[in-house]
């Protein structure tokens, strides 16, 4: 395959970077990779225990117990000490647990790698577990286990593993069954801190601006004189192979059903693991994959549709997922089934097999993108496969895969006896009798150019990674929608993307998919618009795609009808989940009559009341040259590439455009409200009038945020780590250009609602008082300006910040304002923020309780 060979060679580059590998004489594996393109640094501690390493108790959750613990202090901090560090250094501390791994990370400015290495082998080697902090956090995940449950799309997925093994530990949840949990002591917990958490068994990824001896020797200092441990092996069961199918279909209160078809696969160690990608990637990557055309697009059977190979152990699963109305569901099954025969007997390709291999290139550079994205990847070809060069092997593996090859592994591995099908569906749909059966440097400028037309072209060169980002952006969103149309934004934006007068639907999607490229819309408060993202060689493509839905979409009337389904059907699924439900409420009765009471995506009156002619008339009067910004950002030549792009923008229509203004005269509905939904948490939200994005105090609204925010506030420190009220609780906002909301939310026992508002309510006091100190200040500023040095490392974002930033009337490079915006912020404008916005008389109060 030449042609996948020449993609593959994009990689070459990757596999010749130096990455630094020591073991120390404790056991400790070290692995730093130099990356001088930006001035930041990715810290990960791997440790190679996760939820199938607990033994006798298996299913308790303690490897998550032990990722919630470890930031309650060590033998020289206090926990929030820990966090308060990081924040003041400017960085990000978190941690995830999966079945056979826990990892700690802290992302942050280059400069304080030593702190981070220090806190982190702290943390991992030298946490306390302090009694209290135990039986607190106990309550806080029995909070989150019933968050869980709260969440379909969790419900049927631990479903899914718990079918489809029948002795593998994959059964079990990662985060323990409540009961099993609620059991487990300080001792037991302490005791398999003490046996898993030795040197012997971690590894330590460092990536960023750094150099791998002063690394090492940061790493030797602090990690280096914990002795080596005995580590007895955990036996991990095989799981036998399945020799008849399983079924389970579940009925519960939802909107959608959920479907997924699951087949027992060998792990990724396996020499089919990369067919197995190649396949579900032409399977159901993409809306020109074959699921997508033949079973949503062609038959109109789902809202959704996709395939993944998951093997990260010795098995795994090979799963397609879906969404779809009740009545259509053993029709989408027997759809999959259907294609996945028509493909084992005709076979696969040579385009379908380029345009795979290239979507999985382009997803290994993507994950080169940011620091945290190639620790991560490092991280994983140590922990997971045992080799560095896993990564190579496996692409020349992918290399010499075709039709024959691919025909063979689907036979092989998706096989009716080894297939397990699940869906949870509407009671309503519940049958009378149940069936169960079994490269550069610092960013640059932006080069801004106005054209005589009046739109806008945004240049940002970076040839670091070999890819390139176009966003196409114009004001829109709610404030350009008419009353009873709501979601109007949402839907041009999807049909954009969709037919043209050149290529239906499914030509445009595999255009740009065959060369692993991907074009999907985006829609918001303020803005809508299209981006593309392709790898350098394909930039003349990209802006056919761009030009072609921009100029001449076609709006077909079976396209929009499908696609507007789909968009109520994505309403639905929103009111599955009590936050978003809630969220959602709170806004609506806090915004009124005003167009920000709903999002981009409509309400389902406003959808269902949508016709073609009104996203027509919609695109004729926003998709106008004054109202458009071109911005892109990645490998290319200026030089080169503005005749084209400057093509394509006055290409646009002429047409004049005025800018929208709604005034917003505070809080549509003041006072205490409360909605009762079938849960078994309470959410609770307190919402206020706040800056719009041009507002002279909108960066105390940052602050601000940031104050009430993370696992450094007093808010949450207060409400979770003192007393244990909440599994989370925080600020956020609603921000149009004239007006905004900001709203405090949290989730809590519903017999506890009342206390969190009251928490709340104290923290805001504490502001509107003055009381916010110098400190706390402080680590929020250098927070908040670490977070947008980290949140602009990709090209698409840094294409999408530069075109909100001009359509909001702001320069292209006001990014290099925010951190003086920032710092300039005080105490006294604080407390002037909190007792202007945060009066009662202007609140907005919801709590969803069972």
């Amino acid at each position: 395959m030449p042609a996948a060979s020449a993609d593959l060679k994009l990689l070459n580059a990757f596999w010749r970077e130096p990455v630094a590998r020591v073991v120390l004489p404790n056991g400790l594996t070290l692995i730093v990779k130099p990356d001088h393109s930006a001035a930041l640094a990715s810290v990960q501690v791997w440790v190679k225990t996760g939820s199938v390493h607990e033994g006798a108790l298996l299913g308790a959750g303690l490897s998550h117990y032990l990722e919630h613990m470890l930031f309650k202090g060590t033998q020289r901090r206090a926990g929030r000490e820990i966090s308060a560090t990081v924040q003041a250094h400017g960085g990000y501390i978190n941690a995830y647990t999966t079945f056979d791994r826990t990892v700690y990370y802290i992302d942050l400015p280059s400069e304080h790698v030593g702190v981070a290495v220090d806190l982190l082998a702290d943390a991992t080697l030298h946490s306390t577990l302090p009694a209290d902090e135990v039986t607190r956090e106990r309550d806080v995940i029995l909070r989150e286990i019933a968050m869980t449950q709260d969440d379909p799309d969790n419900r049927l997925s631990e479903t899914l593993f718990a079918t489809a093994f029948r002795a593998h530990p994959y059964r079990q949840p990662i985060i323990g069954h409540r009961e099993v949990f609620s059991a487990v002591t300080r001792e037991q917990l302490t005791e398999y801190y003490r046996t898993r958490y030795v040197p012997n068994n971690l590894v330590v990824v460092v990536v960023g601006d750094v150099e791998p001896a002063s690394v090492q020797a940061m790493v030797e200092q602090h990690f280096g004189s914990a002795p080596r441990a005995a580590l007895a092996p955990v036996l991990v069961p095989d799981e036998p192979g399945q020799l008849a199918g399983r079924t389970q279909h579940l009925y519960e209160d939802v909107e959608l059903t959920r479907g997924a078809l699951a087949w027992q696969i060998p792990g990724l160690t396996h020499p089919d693991a990369p067919a197995l990608d190649l396949l579900a990637t032409i399977l159901g990557a993409g809306d020109s994959s074959v699921f997508w055309q033949r079973i949503r697009e062609q038959g109109n059977l789902v809202h959704t549709i996709d395939a993944q190979s998951w093997n990260p152990g010795s098995v795994g699963l090979f799963f397609v997922s879906f969404t779809c109305e009740a009545g259509n569901r053993d029709r989408a099954v027997a759809a999959v089934q259907r294609e996945l025969g028509r493909m084992a007997r005709t076979g696969f390709t040579p385009a379908q097999i380029r345009k795979a291999v290239r979507q999985i290139v382009v997803g290994e550079i993507n994950t080169r993108k940011t620091m945290a994205g190639q620790a991560s990847r490092l991280g994983s070809a140590e922990v997971v496969v045992g080799d560095l060069d896993f990564s190579r092997a496996y692409f020349a593996r992918l290399a010499q895969i075709d039709s024959a090859e691919l025909k063979r592994v689907l036979r092989a591995h998706l096989m009716p006896e080894r297939l397990t099908t699940l869906s949870l569906n509407p009671l309503a749909a519940r049958p009378a009798v149940a069936v169960v059966r079994e490269r550069a440097g610092k960013r640059a400028d932006v080069e801004e150019i106005v054209l005589p037309n009046g739109a806008r072209l945004l240049l940002q060169p970076d040839s670091r990674l070999p890819n390139v980002h176009l966003r196409l952006a114009h004001r829109g969103g709610p404030l350009y929608e008419h009353a009873g149309r709501r979601g109007a934004t949402g839907l041009l934006a999807t049909l954009l993307t969709k037919d043209t007068q050149r290529r239906s639907a499914a030509e445009t999607a595999r255009y740009i998919e065959e060369v692993g490229g991907s074009f999907y819309p985006f829609s918001g408060n303020n803005s809508f618009g299209l981006a593309v993202e392709v790898l350098p060689t394909d930039i003349d493509r990209a802006l056919t795609v761009l030009r072609d839905a921009a100029l001449t979409p076609a709006f077909k009337a079976s396209t929009f009808a499908r696609e507007r389904e789909a968009q109520l059907a994505e309403l639905q699924q929103d009111a599955d989940d009590v936050v978003t439900l809630g969220r959602k409420r709170v806004r609506e009765k806090f915004f009124g009559p005003h167009p920000l009471a709903i999002d981009a995506q409509g309400d389902a009156a406003g959808v269902a009341a949508l016709q073609t002619k009104d996203v027509v008339a919609l695109h004729r009067a926003l998709v106008v040259a004054p109202n458009t910004v071109l911005s892109i950002a990645g490998d290319f030549s200026p030089a080169k590439l503005k005749p084209k792009l400057k093509a394509l923008l006055n290409a646009l229509p002429k047409r004049a455009f005025t800018p929208a203004r709604v005034a917003f005269h505070g809080a549509a509905a003041v006072g205490d409200f409360v909605e009762q939904q079938p849960r078994e948490q309470a959410v609770v939200f307190q919402a206020f009038p706040g800056p719009g994005a041009r507002a002279a105090d909108f960066y105390v609204s940052e602050v601000a945020d940031e104050v009430f925010s993370g696992m450094a506030s007093r808010l949450f420190e207060r409400v979770r780590e003192e007393k244990g009220l909440a599994y989370f609780v925080r600020s956020a906002r609603v921000t149009g250009l004239e007006a905004g909301m900001f709203y405090f939310f949290a989730g809590t026992a519903p017999d506890k609602a009342a206390e969190v508002l009251g928490e709340i309510e104290a923290e805001i006091a504490r502001m509107a008082a003055g009381g916010i100190e110098a400190a706390e200040i402080a680590r929020c500023q250098t927070r908040l300006k670490a977070a947008r040095r980290q949140g602009l490392q990709t090209n698409g974002a840094k294409a999408l910040q530069a075109a909100v930033n001009v359509l909001a009337g702001l320069p292209a490079n006001d990014w290099k304002n925010y951190d003086a915006h920032v710092d300039a912020v005080t105490i006294a404008q604080l407390a002037t923020f909190a007792t202007t916005y945060f009066r009662r008389e202007q609140r907005t109060q919801l709590v969803v309780r069972p």
